[in-house]
């Protein structure tokens, strides 16, 4: 299993303020891997300076044994980077095939991008049910499941999650949580999720960071982490 993406000492500021301050992270290929924390502890920053969308200041990041950070956002994206932003940004007023659609713009094969979309429907019976309503009248949860169907329409290496259960009733967020377990597995994908529901990302991933103001705390298998006091009381609310 080889290393696929690699932060080494990463800097990056938001108008002179620190938002990562020395960041080194790692995932290797197959594996899914977990940032937890508050509210602006870097976690979307990271996820921000792999898809290009933030400058960094210092330090470098790689993908696949090349540099990544300096590259166009479009061009991270033809690498094999897809990321499903936070607060689920859907075009409200097309289909959801257009929405779905949207996602293949860096592939040319009609055959191969027909294959994934199928593939997509068949893992969200929910979107095939739907296929030609407006992507504005589904549920938050219906929503998700479509920004993660699009994104996986680019047939990406690296899947980058940002705050998947962010608003979704919460019989939703265990369907979601299966479903990226099964991408990966099914996909050979590799994960990078960025989530405020602490328990549900560790139960999900292979390793995790934990970020507070901009550094990393701690890091390890999720498994372990789960069972970590210093975690328990500042994440998952001091449960056992």
């Amino acid at each position: 299993m080889g290393q696929m993406l690699n932060f080494d000492n990463v800097e990056l500021f938001y108008d002179h303020v620190y938002a990562l301050k020395g960041v080194s992270i790692d995932l290797n290929e197959g594996e899914t891997v977990a940032l937890i924390g508050a509210n602006g502890a870097g976690k979307s920053s990271i996820l921000r300076a792999i898809t290009g969308l933030r400058k960094i200041k210092s330090g470098r990041i790689d993908f696949m044994g090349e540099r990544l950070d300096g590259t166009a956002p479009a061009d991270i994206v033809r690498k094999g980077i897809a990321m499903v932003p936070e607060g689920r940004r859907v075009f409200p007023f097309m289909s959801v095939k257009d929405n779905l659609l949207m996602g293949a713009f860096t592939r040319s094969d009609k055959a191969d991008i027909a294959r994934t979309l199928d593939s997509i429907l068949t893992r969200f019976p929910r979107l095939k049910e739907r296929y030609n309503q407006q992507a504005g009248t589904l549920s938050g949860g219906e929503q998700q499941m479509m920004v993660i169907g699009r994104a996986l329409m680019a047939k990406p290496r690296l899947l980058l999650l940002d705050e998947p259960s962010l608003g979704i009733a919460p019989k939703l967020v265990q369907d979601i949580a299966r479903a990226i377990v099964a991408i990966s597995r099914d996909e050979k994908v590799s994960v990078l999720l960025v989530e405020q529901n602490s328990r549900m990302a560790l139960s999900i991933s292979n390793r995790a960071y934990a970020l507070s103001t901009g550094s990393v705390v701690l890091s390890g298998e999720s498994k372990a982490l789960m069972n970590d006091d210093r975690i328990k009381a500042a994440y998952l609310g001091g449960e056992v």
